[in-house]
């Protein structure tokens, strides 16, 4: 009796510590475990044959030489070892399985992305602490997403960021099985990516004289000038770091509001250029003491918020600019979809500007019960820019204001006021992404109380269990209009995040649960259960050495 007690205890302690190790997001469509598990040290090989398989192999082994301190060796040939393949099927191109056992691990993918997506499966297989000999239990896993577009955005115009973080939060979209990286690159604060035939974006819109210290309307001005950019070599650079992990690089060209740093650059692009910057600023409640540099002129802005200088849309010389910046934007992105902002655009300008009426006279225009006619001169704006990115093969994706006069005929809708907007494109047969501030806006603060400045600025919060809790199929769509909804993803905003480690702090573990979503159906998500496998991924978050939020 005594032995048979022995060994069920043995069995429980053996139970537990297999539970343990087998913690994966976002939860698989289906894992059975088995008995055994399999060893991998620096001799283990790695059988890889297809280019796209030996990406994933390299980043297999970059993931082991920063963790483990060690590399496997990459083979064409042999079944016993980690043995990536890839195969073109009709099932979810992003499906996979993987079949782990003590004789080795066979990762098949229905296309290149599935098989990486089983890489990243694997690394939450292998222990969370450092070793050179990694134990990964015996498993059978098929999994496939629910949402075809997973995504991250990142805003380097309130704030920039550097080369190396921009490739580590791409990591970061992939470990969590994400596809998309929108990448926010114009705004009032700052122009960020290199225009070659504007050469001013760079020399005077990526740059401001100075920023507002603590939150909005701030306590002082640093009087520093700050800014950067990303030359059209870097941006090739990130744009293949991305495709080597199977993630589309979606940049973000604000227009027609959102325009001050180029408007800066090049005044005439404005409505009224013989304004200067600072009187918007103080519009805006700003406070003119908070103001740093010269009060004259076009300046690049300071604070955060909303300003009324934005392209005028009664002017050509507007919409030859913008098509000559797009003509050097689009050969550096090979994604189908570009995303051209097209939300928070005062009118103001629009209904005092003598060329923007003008515009609406000769457009016949008319104000009615829903719009004044300024909102239907932004659907002209916006339906003329998607034709001319409908010429070079590309799809227009705009925030949900662009539903405001009328949506373009082919538009994608980024509904990010709630789900309001994505459910009236849906209903109108759009393609969709949801992006609601109400869940994945990752700027928002995680506790009710923060140490530093939030966007949120212990108003509201917004917790990790709020996240998971996100359906991303709203109810009030019908089967067929769920369709419709393509996925969806979360959003960093920066005006009060100015460096890598506040950035982190904000992304996890909020991030795990926005992958969660965006990959297991609806019905499969636990919240008790997700909780659990979280505490297993914030050490696995230690040893990728970065910085969370309850990192106590």
């Amino acid at each position: 009796m005594r032995k048979i007690c022995t060994f069920l205890l043995l069995f429980i302690i053996a139970s537990q510590l297999i539970a343990q190790e087998i913690s994966i997001i976002p939860k698989p469509t289906s894992l059975t475990k088995k008995t055994g598990t399999f060893v991998i040290t620096s001799k283990t090989p790695i059988i890889a044959k297809t280019q796209d398989d030996i990406k994933s192999a390299n980043f297999l082994n970059d993931y082991l030489k920063t963790c483990y301190g060690f590399q496997l060796p990459i083979k064409s040939s042999g079944n016993n070892g980690i043995v990536i393949t890839s195969i073109n099927t009709a099932d979810n191109k992003e499906g996979y399985t993987l079949d782990a056992g003590p004789k080795g691990i066979k990762i098949k993918g229905n296309s290149p992305a599935g098989a990486f997506y089983g890489i990243q499966t694997l690394l939450q297989l292998l222990p969370v602490e450092k070793s050179n000999v990694l134990k990964v239990p015996a498993v059978a896993i098929k999994d496939a997403p629910v949402a075809g577009y997973r995504g991250l955005m990142l805003d380097v115009c309130r704030h920039y960021f550097p080369l190396d973080f921009i490739k580590r939060y791409i990591d970061y979209i992939a470990f969590h099985k994400m596809n998309t990286f929108h990448w926010h690159l114009t705004e009032d604060q700052g122009w960020r990516i290199e225009i070659k035939k504007y050469p001013k974006l760079n020399s005077v819109g990526s740059w401001r004289n100075g920023t507002i210290i603590g939150r909005f309307p701030g306590t002082g001005n640093t009087n520093q000038r700050y800014g950067g950019y990303y030359t059209q070599e870097e941006v090739k650079e990130i744009v293949k770091y991305a495709a080597d992990r199977f993630i589309t690089v979606i940049p973000e060209i604000e227009m027609p509001g959102h325009a001050s740093a180029a408007i800066a650059a090049y005044p005439h692009l404005s409505c009224f250029p013989e304004k200067s910057s600072y009187e918007y600023f103080i519009k805006e409640k700003n406070k003119p003491e908070y103001w740093a540099g010269d009060t004259i002129g076009k300046q690049v802005m300071q604070s955060w918020g909303v300003y009324a200088d934005v392209f005028c849309a009664g002017k050509e010389s507007t919409f030859e600019f913008l098509q000559d910046v797009l003509d050097e934007v689009l050969p550096l992105f090979p994604s189908q979809i570009v995303h051209i902002g097209g939300d928070e655009c005062p009118k103001y300008n629009w209904e005092r500007c003598p060329n923007c009426q003008k515009r609406i006279q000769e457009l016949n225009i008319k104000s009615d019960e829903k719009h004044k006619a300024e909102h239907y001169l932004q659907s002209y704006f916006v339906q003329r820019i998607e034709k001319y990115l409908n010429s070079k093969g590309k799809i227009l994706i705009g925030w949900d204001e662009i539903l405001e006069g009328g949506l373009a005929p082919n538009a994608w809708v980024m509904s990010w006021r709630g789900e309001k907007g994505g459910i009236e494109a849906a209903k109108q047969r759009h393609n969709v992404i949801m992006t609601p501030t109400t869940y994945v806006y990752l700027d928002y603060q995680q506790a009710p109380k923060e140490d530093s400045v939030t966007i949120t600025n212990n108003r509201s919060h917004l917790s990790l269990e709020k996240v998971y809790s996100w359906k991303l199929f709203p109810d009030a769509l019908t089967d067929e209009e769920k369709q419709y909804i393509k996925g969806g993803q979360a959003n960093l905003w920066a005006e009060y995040i100015s460096n890598p480690r506040k950035a982190e702090y904000m992304l996890f573990p909020r991030v795990s649960a926005v992958s969660e979503t965006l990959w297991t159906p609806q019905s499969e998500k636990n919240w008790d259960d997700f909780v659990k496998r979280v505490e297993v991924q914030k050490k696995r978050y230690k040893l990728w050495g970065v910085n969370f939020y309850g990192n106590d």
